[in-house]
C-alpha cells in the first residue's frame, strides 16, 4: 500500500537505514541576563503603549508573547534521531518519503562550529522546509545518495532564518 502524497507516516524503526545519526536541530546559545532584561524592557514598553492607545487585548497578547519567547529562549534543544533510508528521510519517528520532496541541497557554513546541513523543501503544509544537521557522516556521500532521488535546488536562508540568527534564538 503506497502512502498518499503529503502524508507523514509514523514508524517505529527504519528498515534499511543507509545513514543514521543523532543530533540537535539547532545550536543552543546561553542567553545572558542582559538579553532577558532587554526583552522585558521592550515588552513592558509595548504593553504600556498598547494600554495608552486603549488596546488591552493587544497588551495581553504582547505580554503573553514575551513570556513565551523568554521560556522558549531558555529551553535547550533536544536530541533528534535522523536516518536516510531507501524510502525517505526519518526524523524521530516520522518518515518523509522522497515522492513528497521538491528539492534538496547540502549546506556547508563558513562558521566551523556549525555542522553541514541537509536542506529539503517538501510538499508538506506543516513541514515545508526540513533543515537536518549532518553529524558523523560525509556530506558528499549524502549528497551523492540524494542526487538520484530528489532534484537539487537552491536553498537560501529565509527572512525567518535571518531573524532567528539576528536574535540568536
Amino acid at each position: 500500500m503506497k502512502p498518499e502524497s503529503g502524508a507523514i507516516i509514523f514508524i517505529r524503526m527504519p528498515r534499511g537505514a543507509i545513514f543514521e545519526w543523532e543530533g540537535h536541530n539547532y545550536a543552543f546559545e546561553e542567553k545572558g541576563s542582559d538579553w532577558y532584561w532587554a526583552l522585558g524592557i521592550i515588552a513592558i514598553a509595548a504593553v504600556i503603549a498598547c494600554i495608552l492607545f486603549s488596546n488591552l487585548i493587544l497588551a495581553l497578547v504582547v505580554a503573553a508573547g514575551a513570556g513565551a519567547l523568554a521560556l522558549e529562549a531558555a529551553k535547550r534543544p533536544r536530541v533528534h534521531y535522523f536516518a536516510i533510508t531507501d524510502h525517505g528521510v526519518v526524523i524521530d519517528k516520522n518518515l518523509y518519503p522522497y515522492e513528497d520532496m521538491l528539492t534538496f541541497s547540502v549546506l556547508e557554513y563558513a562558521d566551523e562550529t556549525m555542522p553541514p546541513s541537509l536542506s529539503i523543501k517538501t510538499k508538506h503544509l506543516l513541514a515545508p522546509h526540513l533543515l537536518i544537521p549532518i553529524v558523523g557522516h560525509d556530506p558528499v556521500e549524502i549528497y551523492e545518495f540524494f542526487l538520484p532521488q530528489v532534484p537539487e535546488g537552491r536553498h537560501d536562508q529565509s527572512v525567518f532564518d535571518h531573524l532567528i540568527t539576528m536574535l540568536r534564538f
